[in-house]
Order: C-alpha cells, then sequence, then structure tokens
C-alpha cells in the first residue's frame, strides 16, 4: 500500500494516523528510555532535527544542530510579507489529528491552543502555520544550541566517536543524527567514512523524489473555486492544484495558491520570471473566462529545486513503504534518521512524520 492509499483511507473512515508513543502525566513519554549520556549532533534545523533536539533537550543530554542555511525550519518556510496572513511556501496542512501539537510539545504543563479548518481530508490553520507552531513552540528551548550556515561535508563514523566535518571545522559526537533533504543523501553531498551499508544506499538512490514548485497570486477580486485539482495520469508522476490560499484566514486579500509536485511541476521550475507569470495568467485565464490577468495584482514563487540545501520537493507518495522503512534504519548504533522520509513506513513525507520519525530515533538512542 502507497502513502498516498493510506491516508486516503484513514481519511474516509475519519482515523488518526498511528503513533506508537503516548503521554506520560509528568509529560515524558515513558518509551524514551534512560536518557542517553554522550553527545548528539543532528544534522539540519527542519522539522524533524527540530524535534530531536527538542526531546532531548527535554531528558537533558548533551547535542547541537547543524544548519547549512541561515535560518531554521526547511520545507516550513512561510512569506509575511506577502499578505496579512502567513503563506506557507512548503509545509501547508495538518495532515492528521489536532492533539498532534500536545504530542510534539510533550509537556502537558504548557498550553497548546492553535485554530484550523477542515480543508477537504486536511485541515488548514488559520493565521498561523507549522512554521509558527515550532517558532512558538519548540525553538526557544533550542535556539542556542543551533549553529546556522554550517555545510557539513563528510561524517568519518569509522571510530569510537564521530568526525563531522563541516565548512566551518571539525565536531566530534557519539551518536549522529542526520535529518538531511533525502535529494542531499541522493546526490551525495555529504561522504561518508565507511560508506553507508549497500541496502541503505540502495534505497537512497532508488527512491524517487518529486520536484516541487509553489506559487500565490493576489487578484483583486475572487473569480476561482477554492480547489481546482487536475487529474494526473499515472498519479504516480506526481500532483497539481490550484486552491483559495486565503481560505478561512482573517482576511479581505483574494490570493490564489498553486501546488504541484513530480512532472507537473516541471512546467513552471523551468521557465524565467517573467514567462512564469506570463504562463500561470494564461492557464488560469483559460480556465476562468479571462478574468485572471485583468485582476493580477501581485505574486510570488517558490521553487525548491533552486534551494541549495534542499534541491527538490519531497519523496513521492507512491514509494514502498519497505524502502522508507530502509531509509530510517540506523547505521552501526551511530548513525540515526530523522526527518519525512525516514519513517517506519506507514505515512511519510508530512511535518508530523518527521516529529514522529524524531521521536523514534531518540528511543532508539537511548536504547529503549
Amino acid at each position: 500500500m502507497t502513502r498516498a492509499e493510506f491516508v486516503k483511507i484513514c481519511g474516509i473512515f475519519g482515523l488518526g494516523l498511528p503513533f506508537q508513543f503516548s503521554l506520560m502525566p509528568g509529560g515524558i513519554r515513558d518509551e524514551m528510555g534512560t536518557p542517553f549520556k554522550g553527545k548528539v549532533l543532528i544534522i539540519g534545523a527542519g522539522a524533524g532535527g527540530l524535534s530531536a533536539g527538542y526531546f532531548l533537550r527535554q531528558q537533558g543530554t548533551d547535542f547541537e544542530i547543524l544548519e547549512a542555511s541561515g535560518n531554521y525550519g526547511g520545507r516550513m518556510r512561510i512569506n509575511t510579507d506577502f499578505a496579512d496572513f502567513p503563506i506557507p511556501l512548503g509545509a501547508e496542512w495538518l495532515e492528521t489529528k489536532r492533539t498532534i501539537f500536545r504530542e510534539i510539545v510533550n509537556d502537558p504543563k504548557v498550553p497548546v491552543t492553535i485554530e484550523t479548518i477542515r480543508d477537504g481530508v486536511d485541515r488548514k490553520f488559520v493565521n498561523y502555520s507549522w512554521y509558527s507552531f515550532f517558532e512558538e513552540y519548540i525553538v526557544p528551548s533550542i535556539k542556542d544550541s543551533i549553529s546556522y550556515d554550517t555545510v557539513v561535508r563528510s561524517i568519518d563514523y569509522s571510530g569510537n566517536q564521530i568526525v563531522v566535518r563541516t565548512d566551518k571545522g571539525q565536531h566530534m559526537a557519539d551518536k549522529v543524527v542526520i535529518s538531511v533533504p533525502l535529494k542531499i543523501l541522493q546526490d551525495g553531498d555529504i561522504r561518508f567514512t565507511p560508506s553507508l551499508p549497500p541496502k541503505k544506499r540502495e534505497a537512497i538512490d532508488r527512491t524517487v523524489i518529486w520536484d516541487g514548485f509553489k506559487a500565490f497570486f493576489e487578484f483583486s477580486a475572487k473569480f476561482y473555486d477554492d480547489e481546482y485539482s487536475f487529474r494526473i495520469r499515472p498519479a504516480r508522476k506526481g500532483q497539481k492544484m490550484y486552491y483559495n490560499a486565503a481560505l478561512g484566514q482573517n482576511t479581505t486579500k483574494h490570493i490564489l495558491g498553486l501546488f504541484t509536485v513530480g512532472t507537473p511541476a516541471q512546467d513552471y521550475i523551468s521557465r524565467s520570471e517573467n514567462d512564469l507569470k506570463a504562463f500561470i495568467l494564461s492557464e488560469l485565464d483559460s480556465i476562468y473566462d479571462n478574468r485572471a490577468t485583468p485582476n493580477y495584482v501581485n505574486h510570488i514563487v517558490q521553487n525548491w529545486n533552486n534551494e541549495p540545501f534542499i534541491k527538490a520537493g519531497y519523496m513521492t507518495d507512491h514509494e514502498n513503504p519497505l524502502t522508507v522503512r530502509k531509509l530510517a534504519k540506523s547505521v552501526a548504533d551511530k548513525l540515526y534518521f530523522a526527518g519525512g522520509a525516514y519513517t517506519n513506513g506507514t505515512d511519510w513525507v508530512s511535518v508530523h512524520t518527521a516529529a514522529r520519525s524524531a521521536m523514534k530515533t531518540i528511543v532508539e538512542i537511548n536504547g529503549a
């Protein structure tokens, strides 16, 4: 069963996607086991890396996060200048139950109140975002442990301690949590000594990673549907839809979003700025009786293929779950993997799966 099929079934029957941990009265999950006493290096400050650091901080384990870019968040990035509500340039929807927020915060003493609205089988944030959630609840306790603009070039795990070399110098650790986009590993941007095991390398190399593109167009009037989806065949080639990005927001602006991954995204990522604007407006004019161009106000785009430390959209929804499990498998009790691409194979590539993957990783590091 692919991720797409699994998530669809959960949505039809009103089920939450599975989470194998339960909160304890004190806020710390007993399944985490005895806190690890050594030093942990986390590579990447996206949802998986931030969550891993947050859980380690809760249990008192020494850690540091190395982030290649100048900010945390990865594909949770938002734009706060384009509209009077956060524009999610990457992760946008909540694809599981709202209890996930309390599960990630992992502390019953902390009140968590986040407004969302139903949007099809998923939910949308109201004047909020996944980035806002991490900014408010997760990052404050770990921000002093994040090193930015630190590009990891190699990881040597041949000795008793692991040597991580970056553009800025060398770091030593007892365990390393790798939480970088899968495309970074696929392209060999990080060298491993010794090489990763053949089955691990094969899983990395064979996985299909979709291209990723989003755009947001402001118009002077709402002439469009709340959702206009394109039928992509075969489905494994990707997804594409226009949608009302202002739906449920406290705003009077009319903003239409474009979300596309996989083969359909190539129509957009290959175009120059002016050509891209003209292409999208022409496409919308053909759908909505030439009402797009005369109502156009402004637009922004996010081409994830052009981000040097991300380089793509995300892993296909149609990957084999067994391959996903191989991606998540630790190596030599030294290298661990956390993030949306490194899960137990029942679900992947969402923010909540990245956080759950991080918890699974901390459990494993603790030997529980």
